[in-house]
């Protein structure tokens, strides 16, 4: 079996494609866009659900003997996994700045 070395420019070139939008008149970009914060965290939220739910389907066919390539369903499993513990991390982020902006005195 031969597994396909990873090609590290290749995930190097995808995050260099992401280019900040800038809006003249000075007021955020998602404004110009139309994209509000809440429809982001909503697509963020859902596709970490989407990973849960491959994943969870993934293992039930390795269970049932259903799955031939066992190596699918256990990268399957990661990705959920760390995609569920990277949502974790910025809630708390989120959390952690929202009470330090509470902290503050006015």
């Amino acid at each position: 079996m031969l597994i396909p070395p990873v090609d590290i420019t290749r995930s190097i070139a995808s995050v260099t494609e992401v280019q900040p939008s800038v809006n003249t008149s000075g007021a955020a970009a998602s404004e110009d866009t139309g994209i509000s914060f809440k429809d982001t965290i909503k697509k963020a939220v859902g596709e970490v659900n989407h990973l849960q739910n491959e994943a969870d389907k993934m293992a039930v066919q390795l269970a049932s003997g259903d799955i031939e390539d066992v190596h699918k369903a256990m990268i399957a499993m990661q990705k959920a996994k760390l995609a569920l513990n990277f949502t974790i991390q910025v809630r708390n982020k989120v959390i952690d700045a929202y009470q330090e902006i509470m902290r503050m005195q006015v």
